[in-house]
């Protein structure tokens, strides 16, 4: 018998700032394993500012992406791969998941190329040190998953030339999910589900409802990230993709499908 093809959840910094989200993440995390491996990456954007800003530094902001100075860097790793990740997989532990924190510098995991510049309402866009997926090396994933254990990933990559690069986490999950031939990819937002220009919850959104809602300005910014990694992720081969809250892990009564 084949093994399982795994789940793909990324979680954003907003949920991992909720006590209560955090505890129904990890409790649908125990759930979903009973049936597949199951593969957490990590938003932290929120801690992210909050460090930086206790340090005197407001982060800046892009089309819902962030911009990576020096500093910035710094900071993301301090606070992803460090504090965040340390919490996380003592929480998994505490709710039976044996988990395992590592950053997609690890082992190589993702290779990124820095951004190249944007033009964005005619004006260019240095995003800095932010890295744009290349490709994955799902090894040390492989290895982690065949031992039982749950990798829990910080949305960092590195380049050829070993420089570090803070990389979008909803583009990390996409990527994995490709590279695993995922069963599944849930983007879990502390919001749960779409909600269309009436504020009425979406229940499908495709490439086509994607693109009204850009352009008549009710998907946007972060939201509007999600969406697009996710069509992303269904037209290379995984198998389905939702947004949606912690508390619909399993049951995905509340989710937006993507299609």
């Amino acid at each position: 018998m084949t093994n399982p093809k795994p789940t793909i959840i990324k979680a954003g910094g907003a949920v991992l700032d909720d006590a209560g989200a955090t505890d129904a993440l990890w409790r649908g995390v125990a759930q979903l394993r009973e049936e597949a491996p199951v593969v957490l990456v990590h938003g932290g954007g929120r801690q992210a500012t909050a460090l930086a800003q206790r340090m005197g530094h407001d982060p800046q902001k892009v089309q819902g992406r962030r911009v990576t100075t020096d500093l910035d860097l710094e900071v993301a790793q301090w606070a992803l791969r460090g504090a965040l990740s340390t919490r996380l997989v003592t929480e998994a532990e505490q709710h039976g998941v044996p988990a395992v924190g590592l950053s997609g510098a690890d082992g190589g995991l993702v290779r990124v190329t820095r951004r190249p510049p944007w033009e964005v309402n005619g004006e260019t866009v240095d995003f800095g040190w932010v890295g744009d997926v290349e490709r994955v090396h799902p090894d040390v994933l492989k290895a982690l998953l065949g031992g039982g254990f749950t990798p829990v990933i910080a949305p960092l990559g590195v380049d050829a030339d070993g420089q570090v690069y803070n990389v979008n986490a909803d583009t990390v999950a996409c990527a994995l999910a490709s590279a695993l031939d995922a069963q599944r990819l849930l983007l879990v937002t502390a919001a749960g589900g779409v909600e269309d220009a009436g504020g009425a919850r979406l229940p499908r959104c495709d490439a086509q409802i994607f693109a009204d809602g850009v352009d008549g300005g009710w998907i946007r910014g972060g939201m509007r990230v999600k969406l697009h990694t996710a069509l992303e992720a269904v037209s290379d081969g995984v198998g389905e993709a939702f947004i949606l809250g912690p508390g619909d892990l399993v049951t995905r009564d509340e989710a937006t499908r993507v299609a």
